[in-house]
């Protein structure tokens, strides 16, 4: 365990260690690679390496490509790594195996799927979202919007409570992420789907900081389209590829501007022209990335192995406990709680203020807590029931007074910025 000066009592470690003992999912940790003297709670951002994901590399690397080489598309699976992981992650958003498939990144099936709404909706020009949306949603519908003409253009709210007013008769889409990426506030997705219904516009929700952590009903909430990443909590790495699900009303209607020879009917026929496959395959575009594909599966299925359910369960009592933490801890040491109290409208993350922040988060990451910052001075904790233990709340909420009470953060090294926060 990590040593720092803290209050704890044996009775108040015996009764998180009594917690972490009990915990169904424990057995799930050992699953991972992690240091042993690290307490990480970043998972909201890139989740822990899968040790049978290290398998499956050696596997594909030294197998399939180095043994069995180009047979391997046919002999080894791989062209059908898009379909046979999207099928899996529909079953952790609540659609159907042939809704969701794996490929590209979350920002190029974002623009897949806008331009693709955008064109049901002929009559109406803008796409409606928050402005404390991902900024690369906004990025992306900037330029979905631009490419469209003057007349297409991206509003913006500032807050969900004004999201409803901004749907009118011009509102083609509306674009929401489930899960704020900064605060961790999550929105109603049945209540806001139906509404903009109501007003005749799609919505497309970006599910990057929902998938694998939170109960997410795409069919029973009828929605539209979606778009994720694998990642953050289903644990697929760093180039791990997204995922994008279009709901099977609409698919046979819905044109997507990047038609590769992936998306296409036929595409070893190899036509000069294209023609849409049917289904969700035509928001395919270019060749897989086999093994980048065939590792992610490995952080999918142990998310089924544990089920949502028993995933949020646990989240919320980690979250709670680790606010609990930090009022009981860090009272008058200047965090201020920033997203929702209420644990049914938070997602698997924590997230405080402070004006030094980002130097706050350079020295815990120092002391072996890891966790995020974002601007404007936001420290985030991500909690990731696959592998996050009670105990690590305490330890990080130990470590954190120790950085405040000393100003260790005040050493001016750590005010320097690193490329990536």
């Amino acid at each position: 365990m990590l040593s720092a000066r803290t209050s704890a009592t044996r009775l108040d470690l015996a009764a998180l260690a009594a917690l972490d003992a009990a915990d169904p999912l424990a057995p799930l940790r050992g699953a991972f690679h992690l240091p042993d003297d690290v307490v990480y709670l970043d998972g909201n951002s890139l989740g822990a390496l899968p040790k049978r994901a290290e398998q499956i590399a050696s596997r594909v690397l030294r197998q399939e490509w180095g043994d069995g080489l180009v047979r391997s598309w046919n002999d080894a699976g791989w062209h059908r790594l898009p379909w046979r992981l999207g099928a899996k992650i529909a079953r952790l958003v609540g659609a159907g195996e042939d809704e969701v498939i794996v490929t590209d990144s979350t920002s190029a099936n974002l623009y897949k799927v806008l331009q693709a709404a955008l064109s049901l909706r002929p009559g109406r020009r803008s796409i409606v979202s928050e402005r404390e949306n991902f900024p690369t949603d906004l990025y992306i519908a900037e330029g979905a919007a631009r490419v469209r003409g003057e007349r297409h253009r991206l509003r913006l709210v500032d807050s969900p409570a004004h999201i409803e007013g901004a749907i009118d008769e011009d509102c083609a889409v509306l674009l929401l992420t489930h899960v704020n990426y900064r605060d961790g506030n999550m929105l109603d997705m049945a209540a806001l789907t139906e509404r903009a219904h109501r007003k005749g516009a799609l919505v497309a929700w970006d599910l990057s900081h929902s998938a694998g952590a939170v109960p997410v009903e795409l069919v029973a909430c009828e929605a539209d389209f979606a778009v994720g990443c694998c990642y953050k909590y289903l644990n697929g790495g760093p180039v791990a590829p997204a995922f994008v699900f279009a709901a099977r009303r609409l698919q046979e209607r819905s044109e997507q501007p990047l038609s590769g020879w992936w998306g296409h009917a036929t595409p070893f026929d190899f036509s000069p022209t294209f023609r849409a496959a049917d289904g969700i395959a035509r928001f395919l575009c270019g060749t897989p990335p086999v093994l980048s594909m065939a590792v992610a599966e490995a952080g999918i299925d142990l998310v089924l192995e544990a089920t949502i359910p028993r995933l949020r369960a646990k989240s919320i009592q980690l979250t709670e406990l680790f606010i609990e933490l930090l009022a009981q801890e860090c009272a008058g040491l200047g965090l201020e709680p920033v997203g929702p109290r209420d644990p049914q409208r938070r997602g698997s993350q924590v997230s405080v203020r402070h004006p030094g922040g980002y130097a706050i988060m350079r020295a815990l990451i120092d002391r072996g807590v890891i966790g995020d910052y974002r601007e404007p001075g936001i420290l985030r904790f991500g909690f990731a029931p696959l592998y996050s233990r009670y105990i690590d709340a305490w330890n990080a909420v130990a470590v954190l007074k120790d950085v405040l009470q000393t100003r260790a953060w005040e050493q001016p090294h750590y005010r320097e910025r690193h490329a990536v926060t």
